[in-house]
């Protein structure tokens, strides 16, 4: 009778397990910390690549210009605009700008909604800064 007895709540216990599937309200919240940890590290630093990758763009496209500007230079004299110059490709997402004279200008370029601007002139290389008489002023 006593081993019926035990044998019949082994089999109540192991039927009861059997049901007992999914986790715990613990296990699930374990989770969701974990999963805001891992967004709140992740955002910033794929927000912080995206705006590098700009920045490469626009000093990019002003080196291009520049290449394009001294050609332009070489063989027809100062070009009224970048338009002019015939080796430069605009970019959709960049705004470039060039002013100055045969002697010396300054290129100065902007990412679409961006608020840094980079600029170059006949004697440099990109940096963040202005156009100020023709020269790049950080």
């Amino acid at each position: 009778m006593i081993h019926r007895t035990l044998h019949a709540l082994s089999r109540t216990r192991t039927a009861i397990r059997e049901r007992q599937q999914g986790f715990t309200l613990i296990e699930l919240l374990v989770v969701v910390l974990i999963i805001g940890v891992l967004a709140a590290v992740a955002i910033p630093i794929f927000l912080n690549q995206q705006e590098g990758a700009k920045d490469s763009a626009v000093k990019a496209q002003i080196t291009q210009a520049k290449t394009a500007v001294v050609a332009e230079i070489v063989t027809n004299g100062f070009p009224a605009n970048l338009a002019a110059a015939s080796a430069y490709t605009p970019s959709n997402d960049v705004t470039v700008v060039l002013t100055g004279s045969a002697t010396a200008f300054c290129i100065s370029g902007q990412f679409d909604g961006s608020a840094r601007i980079f600029v170059i002139d006949d004697n440099g290389a990109a940096l963040q800064g202005t156009c100020v008489s023709n020269v790049a002023t950080p």
